[in-house]
């Protein structure tokens, strides 16, 4: 299984992707996960091959809307998450 997020990888359980992950390989799957890939580019998702079951893929723990305004409405200047 390889789980494809948007966001930087934590391992921690306030990150969704790290609890899928840690569930997964409790339950004896073999869990690879790609973190912040470049989308248009084949080569990151291609890095750790075929996966035999299934790609899960999440844009990460931050709404987009949010990640992007602060909470009066202007654009944000850096990425909290990157």
């Amino acid at each position: 299984i390889i789980l494809v997020t948007g966001d930087a990888y934590v391992d921690h359980p306030s990150f969704g992707m790290a609890i899928c992950g840690r569930m997964l390989e409790a339950q004896g799957f073999r869990v690879g996960i790609i973190a912040q890939p470049e989308w248009n580019n084949k080569d990151d998702f291609m890095r750790l091959g075929k996966p035999n079951l299934f790609f899960g893929v999440t844009a990460g723990n931050m709404d987009s809307m949010i990640n992007r305004y602060t909470a009066d409405r202007r654009l944000r200047h850096d990425d909290a998450y990157t």
